[in-house]
């Protein structure tokens, strides 16, 4: 059953994000509202709602472990799975306009984030800085697509078919669109506490932490909506595509799904992130900085190469997870914990 939970659970996360991004962008579109903000916010928090209804809920209910390694996790799977299984079908060109700072921007946000966690737990003020960090980065989206007036160059070709199909349903009611984001919403709180249960049971099975299902299994489960759309992309002959969502994904999950979730409740940092998950992150997001900054292509060799390094991450994580086994007594305390909130 606990097999099941997770699956329905990531399902049902993946379902209710993609309906709540839907009808909120149609309702946006209806309100008129400029495509540069829907773009940026509205899309933006919509797709990176799995990420945070599961952070936020995991670490109310104790398993910060969950939390974190959602994060880092999915932020070490966007560089390495979400990047390198498109590059097998199609080379990636790095010239995109734009790369070089939203590249900056998350490797900024990645050296905060590494330096907030030694003064663990993430609490409100870290929360505070990592929110800050976030408007910086908006701010710094609209300052420069005014400057170029083209809003094309900081929104992605994905999300403008989200609001040129918007515009052709017009028609749609307005109790439609709010339909939607309330089946969204819906479909989020209930794949979030699946989730977890489905994860912690595993863990409690297998005898490894909180954090390293969160760092394998969620994170992966998480990414796969960045996945799908990067491999689209690279069918569509649009591989370039891939990197522009995978650095503004990393730099929500930071930013907004950690620091949202850090101002609402404190997220203790396991040990494990601090001596070897944090860094395989910055050295994930390291590894593309020369092909940004160079503008060098990311061929099937690179892909390759990226994925290999990302299995043996995820291989050694699993091993970690095995070789300091979990105090049970203590697991045990959390699930009922967890089974005690889901009654009520």
């Amino acid at each position: 059953m606990s097999y099941l939970f997770l699956i329905a659970g990531i399902a049902l996360l993946i379902f209710g994000g993609d309906i709540l991004v839907r009808g909120a962008v149609a309702l946006a579109v209806r309100l008129n509202i400029p495509h540069l903000i829907i773009g940026l916010t509205i899309v933006a928090f919509g797709t990176s709602a799995p990420e945070l209804l599961i952070s936020i809920r995991a670490a109310l209910t104790g398993f910060s472990g969950i939390t974190l390694g959602n994060v880092v996790g999915s932020n070490i799977a966007n560089m390495w799975l979400v990047l390198g299984v498109p590059a097998l079908i199609a080379t990636m060109c790095c010239n995109q306009k734009n790369l070089n700072h939203n590249l900056l921007f998350m490797l900024g946000a990645s050296a905060v984030l590494i330096g907030l966690c030694f003064w663990s737990p993430l609490t409100i003020w870290h929360g505070l800085a990592l929110v800050f960090l976030l408007f910086a980065f908006f701010a710094d989206c609209f300052i420069r697509a005014r400057r170029h007036k083209n809003d094309a160059e900081v929104i992605d070709e994905e999300i403008e078919e989200l609001i040129e199909e918007a515009q052709e349903n017009k028609s749609t009611s307005s109790l439609k669109m709010l339909g939607f984001i309330l089946i969204g919403l819906i479909g989020l709180a209930i794949g979030a506490e699946l989730t977890i249960k489905g994860a912690v049971d595993i863990a409690r099975t297998f005898g490894v932490s909180d954090a390293t299902i969160g760092l394998t299994v969620i994170a992966i489960g998480t990414s796969l909506p960045e996945l799908a759309a990067t491999v689209m992309a690279a069918i569509r002959a649009q591989p370039a595509l891939a990197l522009g969502n995978a650095i503004g994904s990393n730099i929500f999950n930071i930013c907004a799904v950690l620091g949202i979730t850090a101002l609402i409740t404190p997220v203790d940092v396991d040990p494990q992130f601090l001596q070897f998950d944090l860094w395989v992150m910055a050295a994930a997001a390291l590894s593309i900085t020369p092909f940004i900054l160079y503008r060098l292509k990311i061929n099937w060799s690179v892909g390759l190469v990226f994925l290999l390094i990302y299995c043996g991450y995820i291989y050694k994580v699993v091993e970690m997870g095995r070789t300091h086994p979990i105090d049970q007594t203590s697991l045990s305390k959390q699930i009922q914990l967890t089974e005690h909130s889901v009654r009520q």
